[in-house]
């Protein structure tokens, strides 16, 4: 792939990014008042990595809207950023990664549900944007693996076939994966099916991801995708901890320990390819 047609890429994620904060801003206003109805109505308490952690805390009703904003504020300028310093370098992985911060524009479409208190939509709409919730999240996370996989030494003329096989497989997971639009959680995500199994599944390209780092720092002999794969362990971290937040401790740190690791991920990388 040219960098010429990357930077489209980056442009329409630019663009996506910036719709999508406009659309959450917009619906937030209208939503709003119905937030507390939505968590009165959550079956489930929102799951997570640190949910151990904060079991003993209550969840509080506005927060699902500030972790939004933050998921699709932080896509934006993490795009634009990307777009900024990357514009005229050359990196097999950055793509990915960029396809990584991308992924979390779709997270406007949690506020699918107070929004249909609101306006009494029929209930095809929060089955449509949880299955696009389901798209975006694996998508993210298929890009994460991608880009370790680029790291290890994977043709970059193959970049376009995988960008499109990761649009397949996220498609076909999120079209299939049963989900009830009456059962949702404390974070206004809507209760899918087969959970546990693809939470195993989450974990273990998590770790082959991080393996293939640290492998591509042995086998291409620089230490500089040893702190890669470090800071795309924070990504995934901080992605976690803020999607899934519903208490007030949770939205600034999970989005801090995100841009950390994308901030550590981004730096690296361009500092590898900047003279090539």
């Amino acid at each position: 792939m040219t960098l010429s047609v990357r930077n489209h890429y980056f442009k329409g994620g630019i663009i996506l990014a910036a719709l999508s904060f406009s659309l959450t801003a917009l619906a937030g206003y209208f939503a709003l008042p119905f937030f507390p109805a939505a968590l009165e109505s959550a079956v489930l308490r929102s799951d997570g990595i640190i949910r151990v952690f904060i079991e003993d805390l209550e969840p509080v009703a506005i927060v699902p809207l500030f972790s939004i904003l933050g998921a699709v504020l932080y896509s934006l300028v993490s795009i634009i950023l990307i777009y900024y310093f990357f514009e005229k370098t050359q990196s097999p992985e950055i793509l990915f990664i960029a396809l990584f911060v991308i992924s979390l524009s779709f997270e406007i479409t949690r506020i699918m549900i107070p929004l249909r208190m609101a306006f009494q939509f029929s209930a095809i709409y929060p089955v449509t944007a949880s299955r696009l919730l389901l798209f975006g999240r694996y998508f993210g996370l298929f890009s994460l693996f991608a880009a370790g996989v680029y790291a290890s030494g994977l043709d970059v003329q193959k970049q376009q076939g995988t960008f499109f096989m990761l649009i397949m497989s996220s498609m076909i997971i999120a079209l299939n994966i049963p989900v009830d639009s009456l059962v949702w959680d404390s974070s206004l995500r809507i209760s899918s099916g087969y959970s546990t199994m693809f939470n195993f599944i989450e974990a273990g390209v998590l770790i082959i991801t991080l393996l293939t780092f640290f492998i591509s720092a042995y086998t291409r002999g620089t230490g500089a995708y040893i702190p890669i794969g470090i800071g795309s362990l924070l990504a995934y971290t901080g992605r976690n901890i803020l999607l899934n937040s519903d208490t007030w401790i949770t939205p600034l740190a999970g989005l801090l320990i995100m841009a950390a690791g994308t901030w550590l991920i981004c730096t690296r990388l361009h500092r590898i390819y900047l003279w090539l």
